[in-house]
């Protein structure tokens, strides 16, 4: 089990406030790692880090779009722990649409609005990218360093927009193209860092998640449910396993994979 060891390890979890996130920020705390809890609300960081176990922990408001709110982002951490050891690129945005009333009509990719499109571009994709540069070029530099990019199922698989009918056939929502068409651009993005930073001891792996059940309509549930083998949507702590696997050393010789933990949705 000293294998799962994260004890005077420094790691960063981007969108830390988030469901799953800060499920991944207690994950690493119980496995002994100082966390870096990132986010755009400081507020809320400094809450999430007073939670958690062991320490001392960091809440920092954190940017991931501003090279320059990584960079700052970057310096306090090394002036606090002198080394970066770990970062969770988990920050993204899923397209929302404030107007239920409009939001099968938006989401519908004929009607889906650019601006949308761009947003989710900037956050999910160049976001990721600019983590990982910010962060990981430290990491490179002290030979050593695990990267878990977080995608998704629909990374891998398209969208089955019948989930989103309600039980008098009416499409509440359409799952949108650019979710997926972000989430997939991380899973190559992976491989490609895997391959460039793997001679410099850097490990770059890919985490896709399955849905994670958080007060959805009762239909969608049951539907999503059906579809997945073991018969349920996942719990926000179902990742907290695989986040540390990623982050330690049991996945030692494991990089450029894509870890899919989601019930068996993509295995049907």
């Amino acid at each position: 089990m000293n294998l799962f060891d994260l004890a005077n390890k420094t790691a960063i979890v981007t969108g830390a406030c988030g469901l799953i996130g800060q499920q991944h920020c207690a994950a690493l705390a119980q496995a002994g790692a100082h966390v870096v809890v990132a986010d755009l609300d400081l507020t809320a960081a400094a809450a999430v880090a007073a939670r958690l176990p062991g320490g001392p922990h960091l809440p920092l408001a954190v940017d991931v779009t501003s090279p320059e709110s990584l960079a700052a982002a970057r310096d306090h951490i090394l002036a606090q722990f002198g080394h970066l050891d770990v970062l969770v690129n988990n920050a993204a945005i899923n397209d929302m649409f404030e107007n239920p009333a409009l939001a099968a009509d938006l989401s519908r990719f004929e009607n889906f609005p650019l601006t949308t499109w761009q947003k989710s571009l900037e956050v999910n994709v160049t976001g990721i990218f600019l983590a990982a540069q910010v962060f990981g070029t430290p990491m490179a530099a002290q030979g050593h360093g695990s990267i878990i990019n977080v995608a998704s199922t629909y990374g891998i698989v398209g969208p089955d927009q019948s989930i989103y009918r309600n039980a008098q056939g009416e499409q509440t929502f359409f799952k949108s193209p650019s979710y997926p068409a972000t989430k997939g651009a991380v899973i190559s993005f992976t491989r490609y860092l895997a391959a460039y930073w793997g001679p410099r001891g850097v490990r770059v792996n890919t985490l896709s998640p399955g849905g994670v059940e958080n007060s959805q309509d009762e239909f969608f549930v049951r539907q999503y449910s059906a579809k997945t083998p073991l018969g349920r949507m996942a719990a926000a702590t179902d990742y907290q396993g695989a986040v540390v696997f990623l982050a330690s050393d049991a996945s030692a010789y494991m990089t450029g994979a894509n870890l899919v933990v989601d019930g068996g949705w993509t295995a049907i």
